[in-house]
Protein backbone atom coordinates (compact mmCIF):
# COMPACT_ATOMS: atom_id res chain seq x y z
CA UNK A 1 0.00 0.00 0.00
CA UNK A 2 1.53 3.32 -1.07
CA UNK A 3 1.82 6.32 1.27
CA UNK A 4 -1.04 8.25 -0.37
CA UNK A 5 -3.53 5.41 0.07
CA UNK A 6 -2.31 4.80 3.61
CA UNK A 7 -2.74 8.48 4.44
CA UNK A 8 -6.24 8.45 2.97
CA UNK A 9 -7.25 5.46 5.05
CA UNK A 10 -5.73 7.03 8.15
CA UNK A 11 -7.65 10.26 7.53
CA UNK A 12 -10.86 8.30 7.01
CA UNK A 13 -10.34 6.44 10.30
CA UNK A 14 -9.64 9.61 12.25
CA UNK A 15 -12.59 11.34 10.56
CA UNK A 16 -14.89 8.62 11.89
CA UNK A 17 -13.39 9.06 15.35
CA UNK A 18 -13.80 12.84 15.19
CA UNK A 19 -17.42 12.45 14.10
CA UNK A 20 -18.22 10.10 16.98
CA UNK A 21 -16.46 12.51 19.33
CA UNK A 22 -18.57 15.34 17.91
CA UNK A 23 -21.76 13.41 18.64
CA UNK A 24 -20.57 12.81 22.20
CA UNK A 25 -19.64 16.46 22.62
CA UNK A 26 -23.05 17.62 21.41
CA UNK A 27 -24.69 15.42 24.00
CA UNK A 28 -22.38 16.63 26.76
CA UNK A 29 -22.84 20.28 25.76
CA UNK A 30 -26.59 19.82 25.95
CA UNK A 31 -26.28 18.30 29.41
CA UNK A 32 -23.98 21.05 30.71
CA UNK A 33 -26.24 23.74 29.27
CA UNK A 34 -29.27 22.15 30.93
CA UNK A 35 -27.49 21.95 34.28
CA UNK A 36 -26.38 25.59 34.06
CA UNK A 37 -29.96 26.66 33.34
CA UNK A 38 -31.15 24.54 36.23
CA UNK A 39 -28.73 26.36 38.55
CA UNK A 40 -30.49 29.60 37.62
CA UNK A 41 -33.93 27.99 37.91
CA UNK A 42 -33.25 26.77 41.44
CA UNK A 43 -31.82 30.11 42.55
CA UNK A 44 -34.85 32.00 41.14
CA UNK A 45 -37.31 29.58 42.74
CA UNK A 46 -35.71 29.79 46.19
CA UNK A 47 -35.57 33.58 45.87
CA UNK A 48 -39.31 33.70 45.18
CA UNK A 49 -40.04 31.77 48.37
CA UNK A 50 -37.58 33.89 50.38
CA UNK A 51 -39.20 37.07 49.07
CA UNK A 52 -42.60 35.74 50.11
CA UNK A 53 -41.30 35.01 53.61
CA UNK A 54 -39.87 38.53 53.84
CA UNK A 55 -43.11 40.18 52.70
CA UNK A 56 -45.22 38.15 55.10
CA UNK A 57 -42.88 38.96 57.99
CA UNK A 58 -42.74 42.71 57.31
CA UNK A 59 -45.95 43.66 55.50
CA UNK A 60 -48.42 41.26 57.10
CA UNK A 61 -47.30 39.91 60.47
CA UNK A 62 -45.28 42.89 61.69
CA UNK A 63 -48.02 45.27 60.47
CA UNK A 64 -50.77 43.07 61.99
CA UNK A 65 -52.60 43.32 58.71
CA UNK A 66 -56.10 41.85 58.84
CA UNK A 67 -55.98 41.41 62.59
CA UNK A 68 -56.36 38.11 64.37
CA UNK A 69 -59.20 36.85 62.16
CA UNK A 70 -58.09 38.15 58.79
CA UNK A 71 -54.27 37.92 58.88
CA UNK A 72 -54.16 34.41 57.50
CA UNK A 73 -55.93 35.63 54.34
CA UNK A 74 -53.12 38.04 53.50
CA UNK A 75 -50.53 35.39 54.42
CA UNK A 76 -52.24 33.04 51.96
CA UNK A 77 -52.13 35.63 49.16
CA UNK A 78 -48.40 36.32 49.50
CA UNK A 79 -47.56 32.64 50.03
CA UNK A 80 -49.55 31.66 46.92
CA UNK A 81 -47.55 34.14 44.82
CA UNK A 82 -44.22 32.91 46.19
CA UNK A 83 -45.01 29.21 45.92
CA UNK A 84 -46.77 29.47 42.54
CA UNK A 85 -43.93 31.43 40.98
CA UNK A 86 -41.29 29.15 42.51
CA UNK A 87 -42.93 26.00 41.14
CA UNK A 88 -43.01 27.57 37.70
CA UNK A 89 -39.43 28.84 37.91
CA UNK A 90 -37.96 25.52 39.06
CA UNK A 91 -39.04 24.14 35.66
CA UNK A 92 -37.59 27.13 33.80
CA UNK A 93 -40.86 29.04 33.50
CA UNK A 94 -41.56 32.72 34.17
CA UNK A 95 -43.22 34.25 37.20
CA UNK A 96 -46.93 33.48 36.79
CA UNK A 97 -48.49 35.17 39.86
CA UNK A 98 -48.67 38.81 40.87
CA UNK A 99 -50.00 40.15 44.18
CA UNK A 100 -52.47 42.99 43.47
CA UNK A 101 -52.55 44.17 47.10
CA UNK A 102 -55.14 46.95 46.78
CA UNK A 103 -57.99 45.57 48.92
CA UNK A 104 -60.15 45.49 45.77
CA UNK A 105 -62.13 42.69 44.11
CA UNK A 106 -58.94 41.05 42.80
CA UNK A 107 -56.27 39.59 45.09
CA UNK A 108 -53.97 37.93 42.55
CA UNK A 109 -53.27 37.92 38.84
CA UNK A 110 -52.39 34.58 37.27
CA UNK A 111 -51.45 34.75 33.60
CA UNK A 112 -53.99 37.49 32.92
CA UNK A 113 -56.73 35.79 34.98
CA UNK A 114 -58.16 37.69 37.95
CA UNK A 115 -58.25 35.66 41.16
CA UNK A 116 -60.07 36.30 44.43
CA UNK A 117 -58.87 34.17 47.31
CA UNK A 118 -61.24 32.91 49.96
CA UNK A 119 -59.50 31.18 52.87
CA UNK A 120 -62.47 30.82 55.22
CA UNK A 121 -63.14 28.00 57.70
CA UNK A 122 -65.92 29.48 59.80
CA UNK A 123 -69.53 28.55 59.07
CA UNK A 124 -68.71 25.09 57.79
CA UNK A 125 -69.37 26.09 54.17
CA UNK A 126 -65.83 25.61 52.81
CA UNK A 127 -65.63 29.29 51.84
CA UNK A 128 -68.70 29.09 49.57
CA UNK A 129 -70.55 31.64 51.68
CA UNK A 130 -67.68 34.10 51.31
CA UNK A 131 -67.70 33.51 47.55
CA UNK A 132 -71.45 34.24 47.42
CA UNK A 133 -70.93 37.48 49.37
CA UNK A 134 -68.12 38.59 47.03
CA UNK A 135 -70.18 37.76 43.94
CA UNK A 136 -73.10 39.75 45.28
CA UNK A 137 -70.79 42.75 45.67
CA UNK A 138 -69.06 42.22 42.30
CA UNK A 139 -71.66 40.41 40.13
CA UNK A 140 -69.60 40.63 36.93
CA UNK A 141 -66.45 39.08 38.44
CA UNK A 142 -67.05 35.57 37.05
CA UNK A 143 -68.50 36.87 33.79
CA UNK A 144 -65.27 38.66 32.91
CA UNK A 145 -63.25 35.48 33.52
CA UNK A 146 -62.39 35.80 37.20
CA UNK A 147 -61.84 32.77 39.39
CA UNK A 148 -62.19 32.02 43.09
CA UNK A 149 -59.30 30.28 44.77
CA UNK A 150 -59.85 28.30 47.96
CA UNK A 151 -57.56 26.13 50.12
CA UNK A 152 -56.49 22.94 48.42
CA UNK A 153 -57.98 20.67 51.10
CA UNK A 154 -61.35 22.48 50.93
CA UNK A 155 -61.42 22.30 47.13
CA UNK A 156 -60.88 18.53 47.22
CA UNK A 157 -63.85 18.11 49.54
CA UNK A 158 -66.10 20.38 47.43
CA UNK A 159 -65.09 18.58 44.24
CA UNK A 160 -65.88 15.21 45.79
CA UNK A 161 -69.27 16.32 47.16
CA UNK A 162 -70.23 18.07 43.93
CA UNK A 163 -69.69 14.90 41.90
CA UNK A 164 -71.42 12.57 44.39
CA UNK A 165 -74.99 11.38 43.53
CA UNK A 166 -77.70 11.76 46.19
CA UNK A 167 -78.07 8.03 46.73
CA UNK A 168 -74.38 7.56 47.35
CA UNK A 169 -74.28 10.63 49.60
CA UNK A 170 -77.14 9.29 51.70
CA UNK A 171 -75.34 6.00 52.25
CA UNK A 172 -71.73 7.09 52.51
CA UNK A 173 -71.76 10.38 54.44
CA UNK A 174 -71.95 10.47 58.21
CA UNK A 175 -74.00 12.85 60.24
CA UNK A 176 -70.96 13.94 62.21
CA UNK A 177 -67.35 13.09 62.88
CA UNK A 178 -64.24 14.12 61.02
CA UNK A 179 -65.48 13.60 57.46
CA UNK A 180 -68.07 15.63 55.55
CA UNK A 181 -71.70 15.04 56.40
CA UNK A 182 -74.83 14.78 54.32
CA UNK A 183 -75.59 18.33 55.36
CA UNK A 184 -72.30 19.44 53.81
CA UNK A 185 -73.27 17.64 50.61
CA UNK A 186 -76.61 19.45 50.59
CA UNK A 187 -74.92 22.85 51.05
CA UNK A 188 -72.54 22.22 48.15
CA UNK A 189 -75.30 20.99 45.84
CA UNK A 190 -77.52 23.96 46.73
CA UNK A 191 -74.72 26.46 46.10
CA UNK A 192 -73.97 25.21 42.60
CA UNK A 193 -77.64 24.59 41.73
CA UNK A 194 -78.25 28.33 42.06
CA UNK A 195 -76.09 28.72 38.92
CA UNK A 196 -74.24 31.88 39.87
CA UNK A 197 -70.90 30.07 40.10
CA UNK A 198 -69.90 26.81 38.40
CA UNK A 199 -67.36 24.34 39.72
CA UNK A 200 -65.08 25.46 36.85
CA UNK A 201 -64.90 28.94 38.37
CA UNK A 202 -63.18 27.52 41.45
CA UNK A 203 -59.57 26.46 41.64
CA UNK A 204 -57.40 25.04 44.42
CA UNK A 205 -54.61 26.95 46.04
CA UNK A 206 -51.18 25.34 46.22
CA UNK A 207 -51.60 25.31 50.01
CA UNK A 208 -54.00 23.96 52.62
CA UNK A 209 -55.91 26.18 55.01
CA UNK A 210 -53.81 25.22 58.03
CA UNK A 211 -50.53 25.86 56.19
CA UNK A 212 -50.95 29.66 56.01
CA UNK A 213 -51.74 30.50 59.61
CA UNK A 214 -49.55 32.88 61.58
CA UNK A 215 -47.88 30.06 63.49
CA UNK A 216 -47.38 27.72 60.54
CA UNK A 217 -46.45 29.73 57.44
CA UNK A 218 -42.70 29.76 58.19
CA UNK A 219 -42.53 25.98 58.44
CA UNK A 220 -44.76 25.66 55.35
CA UNK A 221 -42.49 27.80 53.20
CA UNK A 222 -39.31 26.14 54.49
CA UNK A 223 -40.85 22.78 53.58
CA UNK A 224 -41.63 24.21 50.16
CA UNK A 225 -37.95 25.12 49.72
CA UNK A 226 -36.96 21.55 50.52
CA UNK A 227 -39.52 20.34 48.01
CA UNK A 228 -38.03 22.66 45.38
CA UNK A 229 -34.58 21.21 46.03
CA UNK A 230 -35.96 17.70 45.63
CA UNK A 231 -37.63 18.71 42.36
CA UNK A 232 -34.36 20.26 41.22
CA UNK A 233 -32.49 17.04 41.96
CA UNK A 234 -35.06 15.01 40.05
CA UNK A 235 -34.82 17.36 37.05
CA UNK A 236 -31.02 17.06 37.05
CA UNK A 237 -31.27 13.28 37.20
CA UNK A 238 -33.69 13.38 34.27
CA UNK A 239 -31.22 15.52 32.32
CA UNK A 240 -28.44 13.01 33.01
CA UNK A 241 -30.67 10.16 31.89
CA UNK A 242 -31.73 11.96 28.70
CA UNK A 243 -28.12 12.68 27.77
CA UNK A 244 -26.58 9.31 28.53
CA UNK A 245 -25.01 7.24 25.78
CA UNK A 246 -27.72 5.14 24.20
CA UNK A 247 -27.91 1.95 22.19
CA UNK A 248 -29.62 3.86 19.38
CA UNK A 249 -26.86 6.44 19.13
CA UNK A 250 -24.22 3.70 19.29
CA UNK A 251 -26.00 1.90 16.46
CA UNK A 252 -25.95 5.10 14.39
CA UNK A 253 -22.23 5.52 15.01
CA UNK A 254 -21.62 1.89 14.06
CA UNK A 255 -23.68 2.14 10.86
CA UNK A 256 -22.08 5.43 9.81
CA UNK A 257 -18.55 4.13 10.44
CA UNK A 258 -19.32 0.97 8.48
CA UNK A 259 -20.71 2.98 5.56
CA UNK A 260 -17.78 5.40 5.50
CA UNK A 261 -15.11 2.71 5.71
CA UNK A 262 -16.91 0.52 3.20
CA UNK A 263 -17.32 3.41 0.78
CA UNK A 264 -13.66 4.35 1.12
CA UNK A 265 -12.57 0.77 0.52
CA UNK A 266 -14.84 0.52 -2.57
CA UNK A 267 -13.38 3.67 -4.11
CA UNK A 268 -9.79 2.62 -3.37
CA UNK A 269 -10.40 -0.84 -4.81
CA UNK A 270 -11.84 0.60 -8.03
CA UNK A 271 -8.98 3.11 -8.30
CA UNK A 272 -6.47 0.31 -7.84
CA UNK A 273 -8.04 -1.66 -10.69
CA UNK A 274 -8.05 1.43 -12.88
CA UNK A 275 -4.40 2.14 -12.15
CA UNK A 276 -3.62 -1.40 -13.25
CA UNK A 277 -4.92 -0.39 -16.68
CA UNK A 278 -8.40 -1.93 -16.58
CA UNK A 279 -11.27 0.29 -17.70
CA UNK A 280 -14.56 0.19 -15.82
CA UNK A 281 -16.37 -1.29 -18.81
CA UNK A 282 -13.77 -4.07 -18.93
CA UNK A 283 -14.18 -5.14 -15.28
CA UNK A 284 -14.84 -8.86 -15.13
CA UNK A 285 -16.97 -10.72 -12.66
CA UNK A 286 -13.82 -11.67 -10.80
CA UNK A 287 -12.79 -8.02 -10.57
CA UNK A 288 -16.15 -7.04 -9.13
CA UNK A 289 -16.02 -10.01 -6.78
CA UNK A 290 -12.66 -8.79 -5.46
CA UNK A 291 -14.03 -5.28 -5.02
CA UNK A 292 -17.16 -6.52 -3.22
CA UNK A 293 -15.08 -8.76 -0.96
CA UNK A 294 -12.74 -5.91 -0.06
CA UNK A 295 -15.70 -3.59 0.52
CA UNK A 296 -17.55 -6.13 2.68
CA UNK A 297 -14.52 -6.67 4.87
CA UNK A 298 -14.10 -2.90 5.22
CA UNK A 299 -17.78 -2.55 6.18
CA UNK A 300 -17.28 -5.11 8.95
CA UNK A 301 -14.12 -3.35 10.13
CA UNK A 302 -15.90 -0.01 10.05
CA UNK A 303 -18.74 -1.35 12.14
CA UNK A 304 -16.32 -2.72 14.71
CA UNK A 305 -14.44 0.59 14.65
CA UNK A 306 -17.57 2.71 15.15
CA UNK A 307 -18.92 0.50 17.94
CA UNK A 308 -15.52 0.33 19.67
CA UNK A 309 -14.91 4.08 19.47
CA UNK A 310 -18.38 4.84 20.81
CA UNK A 311 -17.91 2.41 23.70
CA UNK A 312 -14.36 3.53 24.54
CA UNK A 313 -15.15 7.24 24.42
CA UNK A 314 -18.31 6.95 26.51
CA UNK A 315 -17.49 4.24 29.04
CA UNK A 316 -13.73 4.67 29.49
CA UNK A 317 -11.51 7.73 29.73
CA UNK A 318 -10.31 7.37 26.14
CA UNK A 319 -10.20 10.25 23.61
CA UNK A 320 -11.76 9.47 20.24
CA UNK A 321 -8.46 9.78 18.32
CA UNK A 322 -6.78 7.34 20.69
CA UNK A 323 -9.75 4.96 20.49
CA UNK A 324 -9.58 4.92 16.69
CA UNK A 325 -5.82 4.35 16.72
CA UNK A 326 -6.24 1.54 19.24
CA UNK A 327 -8.73 -0.21 16.97
CA UNK A 328 -6.48 0.32 13.95
CA UNK A 329 -3.47 -1.06 15.82
CA UNK A 330 -5.50 -4.08 16.91
CA UNK A 331 -6.54 -4.83 13.32
CA UNK A 332 -3.01 -4.41 11.98
CA UNK A 333 -1.33 -6.46 14.72
CA UNK A 334 -3.92 -9.20 14.18
CA UNK A 335 -3.01 -9.17 10.49
CA UNK A 336 0.69 -9.52 11.35
CA UNK A 337 -0.13 -12.36 13.74
CA UNK A 338 -1.97 -14.13 10.95
CA UNK A 339 1.10 -13.78 8.72
CA UNK A 340 3.23 -15.21 11.52
CA UNK A 341 0.95 -18.23 11.82
CA UNK A 342 1.12 -18.80 8.07
CA UNK A 343 4.93 -18.64 8.20
CA UNK A 344 5.17 -15.56 5.98
CA UNK A 345 7.22 -13.68 8.62
CA UNK A 346 9.35 -14.75 11.56
CA UNK A 347 8.93 -13.76 15.22
CA UNK A 348 11.47 -10.93 15.08
CA UNK A 349 9.77 -9.41 12.04
CA UNK A 350 6.40 -9.76 13.75
CA UNK A 351 7.63 -7.86 16.82
CA UNK A 352 9.28 -5.15 14.73
CA UNK A 353 6.18 -4.70 12.56
CA UNK A 354 3.90 -4.58 15.61
CA UNK A 355 6.09 -1.94 17.24
CA UNK A 356 6.10 0.14 14.05
CA UNK A 357 2.30 -0.16 13.73
CA UNK A 358 1.76 0.99 17.31
CA UNK A 359 4.16 3.90 16.80
CA UNK A 360 2.42 5.05 13.63
CA UNK A 361 -1.05 4.80 15.16
CA UNK A 362 0.17 6.73 18.20
CA UNK A 363 1.50 9.48 15.89
CA UNK A 364 -1.87 9.52 14.12
CA UNK A 365 -3.77 9.83 17.41
CA UNK A 366 -1.54 12.60 18.73
CA UNK A 367 -1.68 14.52 15.46
CA UNK A 368 -5.47 14.27 15.23
CA UNK A 369 -5.88 15.32 18.85
CA UNK A 370 -3.62 18.34 18.37
CA UNK A 371 -5.29 19.27 15.07
CA UNK A 372 -8.76 19.17 16.61
CA UNK A 373 -7.57 21.36 19.47
CA UNK A 374 -5.95 23.92 17.16
CA UNK A 375 -8.76 23.86 14.57
CA UNK A 376 -12.00 23.46 16.55
CA UNK A 377 -14.09 22.51 13.51
CA UNK A 378 -15.70 19.07 13.84
CA UNK A 379 -13.89 16.37 11.80
CA UNK A 380 -11.88 18.93 9.76
CA UNK A 381 -9.42 19.68 12.56
CA UNK A 382 -8.75 15.99 13.17
CA UNK A 383 -8.20 15.26 9.47
CA UNK A 384 -5.84 18.21 8.98
CA UNK A 385 -3.93 17.35 12.14
CA UNK A 386 -3.61 13.71 11.12
CA UNK A 387 -2.42 14.65 7.61
CA UNK A 388 0.22 17.11 8.82
CA UNK A 389 1.43 14.86 11.61
CA UNK A 390 1.65 11.75 9.44
CA UNK A 391 3.53 13.55 6.65
CA UNK A 392 5.96 15.07 9.15
CA UNK A 393 6.54 11.68 10.74
CA UNK A 394 7.16 10.02 7.36
CA UNK A 395 9.58 12.79 6.38
CA UNK A 396 11.51 12.60 9.62
CA UNK A 397 11.60 8.81 9.77
CA UNK A 398 12.97 8.58 6.21
CA UNK A 399 15.56 11.35 6.61
CA UNK A 400 18.07 9.36 8.67
CA UNK A 401 21.30 9.17 6.72
CA UNK A 402 23.44 6.06 6.36
CA UNK A 403 25.98 7.60 8.73
CA UNK A 404 23.34 8.12 11.45
CA UNK A 405 22.09 4.60 10.94
CA UNK A 406 25.67 3.30 11.27
CA UNK A 407 26.14 5.26 14.48
CA UNK A 408 23.00 3.71 15.89
CA UNK A 409 24.13 0.24 14.84
CA UNK A 410 27.57 0.83 16.41
CA UNK A 411 25.94 2.00 19.61
CA UNK A 412 23.76 -1.10 19.69
CA UNK A 413 26.80 -3.30 19.09
CA UNK A 414 28.64 -1.71 22.02
CA UNK A 415 25.61 -2.20 24.20
CA UNK A 416 25.46 -5.89 23.30
CA UNK A 417 29.18 -6.31 24.12
CA UNK A 418 28.70 -4.52 27.43
CA UNK A 419 25.73 -6.76 28.23
CA UNK A 420 27.86 -9.86 27.58
CA UNK A 421 30.73 -8.57 29.76
CA UNK A 422 28.39 -7.67 32.59
CA UNK A 423 26.78 -11.08 32.32
CA UNK A 424 30.18 -12.78 32.73
CA UNK A 425 31.11 -10.57 35.71
CA UNK A 426 27.74 -11.25 37.27
CA UNK A 427 28.16 -15.02 36.90
CA UNK A 428 31.66 -14.84 38.49
CA UNK A 429 30.33 -12.91 41.46
CA UNK A 430 27.50 -15.38 41.88
CA UNK A 431 29.95 -18.27 41.98
CA UNK A 432 32.12 -16.53 44.59
CA UNK A 433 29.04 -15.76 46.65
CA UNK A 434 27.92 -19.39 46.45
CA UNK A 435 31.35 -20.57 47.69
CA UNK A 436 31.38 -18.08 50.55
CA UNK A 437 27.87 -18.97 51.58
CA UNK A 438 28.72 -22.66 51.52
CA UNK A 439 31.67 -22.09 53.89
CA UNK A 440 29.59 -19.84 56.15
CA UNK A 441 26.71 -22.30 56.36
CA UNK A 442 29.18 -25.10 57.28
CA UNK A 443 30.58 -22.97 60.09
CA UNK A 444 27.07 -22.27 61.38
CA UNK A 445 26.19 -25.94 61.38
CA UNK A 446 29.26 -26.80 63.47
CA UNK A 447 28.81 -23.82 65.82
CA UNK A 448 25.25 -24.87 66.66
CA UNK A 449 25.83 -28.63 66.65
CA UNK A 450 24.12 -30.67 69.42
CA UNK A 451 27.56 -32.14 70.18
CA UNK A 452 29.07 -29.76 72.75
CA UNK A 453 32.67 -30.40 71.72
CA UNK A 454 31.89 -29.96 68.02
CA UNK A 455 29.88 -26.81 68.81
CA UNK A 456 32.78 -25.36 70.86
CA UNK A 457 35.31 -25.90 68.08
CA UNK A 458 32.76 -24.65 65.52
CA UNK A 459 32.24 -21.49 67.56
CA UNK A 460 35.98 -20.83 67.56
CA UNK A 461 36.14 -21.28 63.77
CA UNK A 462 33.09 -19.05 63.28
CA UNK A 463 34.58 -16.30 65.45
CA UNK A 464 37.87 -16.40 63.53
CA UNK A 465 35.97 -16.33 60.22
CA UNK A 466 34.03 -13.26 61.35
CA UNK A 467 37.28 -11.45 62.32
CA UNK A 468 37.15 -11.64 66.11
CA UNK A 469 40.58 -10.91 67.69
CA UNK A 470 42.43 -14.10 68.68
CA UNK A 471 42.95 -12.94 72.27
CA UNK A 472 39.17 -12.60 72.67
CA UNK A 473 38.44 -16.13 71.46
CA UNK A 474 37.98 -18.77 74.20
CA UNK A 475 40.00 -21.48 72.47
CA UNK A 476 41.86 -22.91 75.50
CA UNK A 477 41.10 -24.05 79.04
CA UNK A 478 43.15 -21.19 80.53
CA UNK A 479 41.10 -18.56 78.65
CA UNK A 480 37.85 -20.22 79.62
CA UNK A 481 38.77 -20.37 83.37
CA UNK A 482 40.06 -16.81 83.29
CA UNK A 483 36.85 -15.55 81.57
CA UNK A 484 34.40 -17.21 83.97
CA UNK A 485 36.37 -17.28 87.27
CA UNK A 486 38.56 -14.19 87.37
Amino acid sequence: MNDTVALGKSNQEQAVAAWVNYLNQLRLDTLLSTLRRQDVNLADALTSVDNAIGKIDLEVVAANRGGVKGMHGFIAEVAEVGVGNARSQIHGGDTVYRWVNDNGPVDLMHGGVEIQQKFVASGGRFGLGAIADHLQKYPDFVKRGGKYQIPRDQFEVIQKLHAMPREEAGKALTLGGDGPSFKDWTRVQTFFDEGSVSIESLEPSHLDYSAVQKGTYSATLETEKQSLRSTDKALRNDAHQRNRPTLQEGAKATAAAAAIEGGTAFVLAVVEKRRAGTHLKDFTGEDWSDIVGTTGFAVAKGGVRGCSIYWLTNFTATPAAVASSTVTAAFCVAEQANKLRRGEIDELTFIENAELICLETAISALSSFAGQALIPVPVLGAVIGNTVGTIMYKAISSSLSQREASLIEHYLSEQRELDEQLADDYQELIEKLDASMSTYVGLLERAFSPDVEVALLGSVDLAMELGVASEDILDSDEKVFAYFLD
